[in-house]
C-alpha cells in the first residue's frame, strides 16, 4: 500500500493511538500508542479488520461518508483486549492510493486523555471561559461542553455527548442554532445569531449572542465547530426599552383625540412592556375640563378609555371603574407615584378581597404581576395606567420595568393634556359658532327652506362657514352663505362680526351689490385698523359671501358674489344649471365692484347656496365636485330634509376635512289673491279714494278689523308722498302672516322720524304709523323708494 512519506513511519511510532487501514478496512499499521488504547501489540492487531475492533457498528451516515472517502470525526466506543468497552473520539483521514481507492489513518483519543495531553492552560480556558461553550463534531452532535453550557443545558457532558441540539431541547426555537451548526460545517464560514429562548436550567427566558467557529486544520478542512454562547440578556433589554421609547415617540399623540391617544399608549405597550394594559381616566379629562382633586376618603371613579387587548379586559371601554381608595389605582393616583405588584402582596390581596370582579380576572387570566403608574400632565392629574403580565413564564417586572412605564406614561400625559385642552378649546369654539349660527329658521312665506352645517373634521379645527335666512320688507327674504378664511376661534368670531353685520346691512334694504360693497368696507377696515395687530379676527382671514334677494310676488331673484361659488338652481321640470353670477373680489380687497344680476324663477323652483367644502370633500378638485351636486341635485326629493341628506351623504365622508353650509330654498308665489295695488295721481284729492280702496280691499280679504289703522296708515303715507315725493305713486297691500302696506314715489329722499313740538304742523304722521304698526321701514329702489309699515293679522 502506497502511503504518503510523512504519515507511515513517524506517526506510527508516536504515542499517538494510530492505525492504518487498507482500502478494504484490514488494519496494516498500528502504533504503541494504539496498544496501550486497546491492549493489541501490532503482531495481534495487523491483519485484523478494522471493524473488529468496534463494540458497537457505526451509524449509516458515517458509513457514507467513509464510501464517500471524506474525513470523519465522531464519538465511537471500541473494544479492549480484554473484553471492556473504551469509550473515545475517532477521527479518520481518507489515505488515496494509486488505483483511486483510498486507505485509512485512524487516530483515536480516549474520552478525558486530551485534557491530559493538551497545555492546562488551554484546558482551564475552555473549562473557566465566561461564555458556554459547546464543540460539535462534523454530524453537528456535542463532542464537548465547558461547565457554563452544562448549567445552561441542565445535563452533563455525557449526556449530550453524541447529540444533535434538537434531540437534547426538541423546542422549535432551537432549530436556528442547530441550523447554524450545519451552515458552518457545510462552508466552512463562522456565523452569529441572536436568539431568545428559554434554555433548560434557567426559569425565564434570556436573549443570547451566540458565534459559531468552524474548527479547521493547517488544510483548511472543517473538522468541527465551536459554539460560544453569552447571555446579553440585560444589553438587549436596555436596548428594547430604547426601541419601545422611540416607537412611543413615534406613535403616541399622532391626533389632539383622548381616546385615541390613550388607545396608542396602550397599543405601544402590548407585548413589548405588558401582555395586558388599561387606560382609565377621569370624565373631565374627556369633556376637556380641568380634573377635579382626587378623593382621598372614597373611591376613586374612572372611565375605561382604552385597553390591549380588548378581549381580555373586565371593563369594557367606556364603562365606569370604581376603585376603593386603599387600592394601588387610586393610591397611586392620589400620590402621583408609580408602583410595582406581585400578586399575592397584602396591598394587593387586601384590594382584590373588596373586588371579587377583578380577583377572578386576575386568577383566570394567570396575572401575576403588575404596574401602576399615574397620568398627570402638567402638574394636572389625568388618569391611572395599568400594566400586567399574564404569561407565568415571564419575569416579574422590576424597576428598569418601572422606569420605561414612568416615561410612558409621561410622554402620553402630556399628549393627554394637549388633546384635553384641544377639545375644551374646540367645543368652546363650536358652542361659540353654534350660537353665531341661526337658532332655527322662521317659516318665511316666499320661500321653504332646509338646512345643514357640518364642523370640520377636529384636527383642522372649527371654521368660518355661515349662512342666514333673513326676511325683507315686502314678503320678500334674503339668502345669505358665506366662508372666512381659515380655522378656530377668531375664523368663527370674524364669521359671527360678517353675520351681524350682513343681517343690520340687510335690515336697511340694500341691493345686493350695494350691500356686499359695504360689506367689503367694512372687513377693510377691520383688516387694517388698530385690531389687525392685536391677533383681531381680520388680521389674517379673508371671506368670501353669496347674497341673494327674493321677491315672491315678482318670483326675481337679485344675486351678487364677492368671490363665491355659484348658486345651482333646480327648475320644476328637474332640469339642473349653475346660475352664472359675475363673481366680484373676496371680502377684504378693497375698491373693486360688486355686480348683481336678476333672474326670474318659476314658482316651484330650489335655489342650493353652499360653501367649498361640500364640492371639494373627499379631495375632489372643485369641477368634479360641482358635476357630483349636480347629479345629487337632479335626484331631489320633494322633500328638502331628504334632498339635504342624501348630498351630504353622496359629496361627503364620516369627517369632512373643512366646513360644510348648505342652505336649501324652494321658491314660493303670491298671487293675485294675496296682492292689491293702486296708482295714483300727484293730487291731495285721492288720498280719501286710496283709503276707500284700501278699506274694500280689506272688507273683501276679511280683515275689517284692521280697516281703522290701515286707514290712518294709507291716509299718512300716500299724503307724504303726494305732498313732498313725486309721481308716480302706487299703493300696495300685501296679505301674507302680516299685513303690509306700502306706498312707492319717485323721489329718493327718505323721511324721517321726529317728535314734534306743541304748535307745530307736521311731524306726528310717521310717528302715529310708528306706534300704531307693528314695524315700518323704508327702501330705495331704482326708480325712487318705498315706506311701508306692517300690521299683525287677527287670530
Amino acid at each position: 500500500m502506497d502511503t504518503p512519506a510523512s504519515t507511515p513511519g513517524d506517526s506510527l511510532t508516536s504515542a499517538a493511538a494510530l492505525a492504518v487501514a487498507a482500502p478494504d478496512g484490514t488494519l496494516t499499521g498500528w502504533s504503541t500508542g494504539a496498544e496501550r488504547l486497546l491492549g493489541y501489540s501490532a503482531g495481534e492487531a495487523v491483519g485484523r479488520l478494522a471493524t473488529a475492533l468496534l463494540a458497537s457498528p457505526l451509524p449509516d451516515g458515517v458509513r457514507e461518508r467513509f464510501d464517500r472517502q471524506e474525513d470523519w470525526t465522531g464519538h465511537v466506543v471500541l473494544r479492549h483486549r480484554d473484553d471492556s468497552a473504551v469509550e473515545c473520539r475517532l477521527r479518520a483521514r481518507p489515505l488515496p492510493s494509486g488505483d483511486g481507492r483510498a486507505g485509512w489513518l485512524l487516530e483515536g483519543i480516549r474520552e478525558g486523555d486530551e485534557n491530559r495531553e493538551q497545555d492546562p492552560l488551554i484546558r482551564w480556558s475552555f473549562d473557566q471561559s465566561p461564555f458556554a461553550l459547546a464543540i460539535y463534531d462534523t454530524e453537528g452532535r456535542f463532542l464537548r461542553v465547558n461547565e457554563h453550557m452544562t448549567k445552561q443545558l441542565a445535563a452533563t457532558e455525557r449526556d449530550v455527548r453524541g447529540l444533535r441540539i434538537t434531540e437534547h431541547m426538541p423546542d422549535p426555537a432551537f432549530q436556528a442554532p442547530e441550523q447554524s451548526v450545519d451552515h458552518v460545517l457545510r462552508t466552512g464560514e463562522p456565523e452569529h445569531i441572536e436568539n431568545y429562548v428559554k434554555v433548560p436550567g434557567e426559569p425565564q427566558a434570556h436573549a443570547w449572542t451566540i458565534h459559531f467557529t468552524p474548527l479547521k486544520d493547517s488544510l483548511g478542512l472543517v473538522h468541527g465547530v465551536q459554539q460560544a454562547a453569552l447571555d446579553f440578556s440585560e444589553q438587549y433589554a436596555a436596548r428594547e426599552r430604547l426601541a419601545l421609547l422611540d416607537e412611543a415617540s413615534r406613535c403616541i399623540g399622532s391626533s389632539l383625540d383622548v381616546a385615541r391617544t390613550a388607545q396608542e399608549l396602550a397599543d405601544v405597550a402590548v407585548p413589548d412592556l405588558a401582555d395586558f394594559v388599561s387606560v382609565d381616566l377621569l370624565d373631565a379629562v374627556l369633556l376637556g375640563d380641568e380634573p377635579p382633586a382626587v378623593p382621598d376618603d372614597g373611591p376613586l371613579v374612572l372611565r375605561r378609555v382604552a385597553t390591549r387587548p380588548v378581549t381580555k379586559a373586565v371593563v369594557a371601554v367606556g364603562e365606569l371603574s370604581r376603585y376603593p381608595e386603599f387600592s394601588p389605582i387610586a393610591r397611586s393616583l392620589a400620590t402621583g407615584r408609580g408602583t410595582l405588584h406581585q400578586v399575592g402582596e397584602p396591598e394587593v390581596t387586601h384590594w382584590l378581597a373588596h373586588d371579587p370582579v377583578r380577583s377572578a380576572w386576575m386568577s383566570r387570566q394567570h396575572a401575576h404581576s403588575m404596574m401602576v403608574v399615574p397620568l398627570r400632565g402638567r402638574g394636572t392629574n389625568l388618569g391611572v395606567v395599568f400594566f400586567a403580565r399574564l404569561d407565568p413564564s415571564a419575569a416579574p417586572y422590576e424597576q428598569a420595568d418601572l422606569q420605561i412605564a414612568k416615561e410612558l406614561a409621561a410622554r402620553a400625559a402630556v399628549c393627554l393634556d394637549n388633546a384635553r385642552r384641544y377639545t375644551r378649546e374646540h367645543t368652546t369654539t363650536l358652542a361659540l359658532q353654534h350660537s353665531l349660527l341661526p337658532q332655527g329658521i322662521a317659516e318665511q312665506v316666499a320661500v321653504d327652506v332646509a338646512s345643514r352645517y357640518l364642523p370640520a373634521d377636529s384636527k383642522v379645527g372649527v371654521g368660518g362657514d355661515w349662512f342666514d335666512v333673513i326676511p325683507l320688507s315686502g314678503a320678500r327674504v334674503a339668502l345669505v352663505v358665506g366662508d372666512v378664511v381659515g380655522h378656530g376661534i377668531h375664523a368663527s368670531a370674524a364669521m359671527g362680526r360678517l353675520r351681524t353685520a350682513v343681517r343690520a346691512l340687510a335690515d336697511v334694504d340694500l341691493a345686493p351689490d350695494e350691500l356686499l360693497a359695504h360689506l367689503d368696507d367694512l372687513v377693510v377696515r377691520l383688516k387694517s385698523g388698530p385690531e389687525a395687530g392685536t391677533g383681531a379676527p381680520f388680521g389674517e382671514f379673508g371671506a368670501t359671501c353669496l347674497y341673494a334677494v327674493y321677491d315672491p310676488i315678482s318670483r326675481k331673484c337679485s344675486l351678487a358674489s364677492a368671490g363665491h361659488l355659484w348658486p345651482a338652481l333646480v327648475t320644476p321640470d328637474g332640469t339642473v344649471d349653475f346660475l352664472e353670477l359675475p363673481t366680484g373680489p373676496p371680502l377684504g380687497l378693497g375698491g373693486l365692484p360688486f355686480e348683481a344680476v336678476e333672474r326670474e324663477l318659476p314658482e316651484g323652483s330650489l335655489l342650493a347656496l353652499y360653501t367649498d367644502g361640500l364640492v371639494e370633500a373627499q379631495h375632489r378638485d372643485v369641477n368634479t365636485g360641482l358635476q357630483t351636486l349636480r347629479t345629487a341635485l337632479a335626484d331631489a326629493s320633494p322633500s328638502l330634509e331628504t334632498t339635504c341628506d342624501r348630498i351630504l351623504d353622496t359629496l361627503l365622508g364620516e369627517r369632512p376635512a373643512d366646513d360644510v353650509a348648505l342652505l336649501l330654498a324652494r321658491t314660493r308665489a303670491l298671487d293675485n289673491g294675496h296682492v292689491a295695488f293702486w296708482d295714483l295721481p300727484a293730487d291731495p284729492a285721492f288720498v280719501a279714494e286710496a283709503r276707500s280702496k284700501a278699506t274694500a280691499q280689506l272688507h273683501a280679504w276679511g280683515l275689517d278689523d284692521l280697516a281703522y289703522v290701515t286707514e290712518l296708515v294709507v291716509s299718512e303715507l300716500v299724503t307724504n308722498a303726494i305732498r313732498y315725493a313725486s309721481a308716480p305713486v302706487q299703493l300696495r297691500l300685501i296679505k301674507e302672516r302680516t299685513l303690509i302696506c306700502e306706498v312707492s314715489d319717485a323721489s329718493s329722499t327718505a323721511p324721517h322720524l321726529r317728535r314734534a313740538r306743541i304748535f307745530d304742523e307736521g311731524g306726528r304722521g310717521l310717528m302715529l304709523v310708528a306706534q300704531l304698526t307693528e314695524r315700518w321701514g323704508m327702501r330705495h329702489t331704482g326708480t325712487g323708494k318705498t315706506i311701508w309699515a306692517e300690521q299683525p293679522l287677527p287670530e
